[in-house]
């Protein structure tokens, strides 16, 4: 069998052997505030970096 063919007889079933209440809820770590980041440098120059790189992988 070639690399990334696909056998699905080679797929298990797997028994999971936890509970629900062991397992983690998505929703007790939820946020609802708000982010702020501020990186101290104008569009321009942030633009103009960005021009920079691109130009140095050329």
């Amino acid at each position: 069998m070639g690399f990334g063919s696909y056998d699905e007889s080679e797929q298990q079933e797997v028994d999971a052997d936890f509970d629900d209440d062991d397992a983690v809820q998505s929703g007790e770590n939820s946020h609802n505030g708000t982010i702020e980041f501020e990186n101290g440098a104008s569009s321009d120059e942030l633009l103009d970096r960005l021009k920079e790189i691109k130009d140095e992988s050329d």
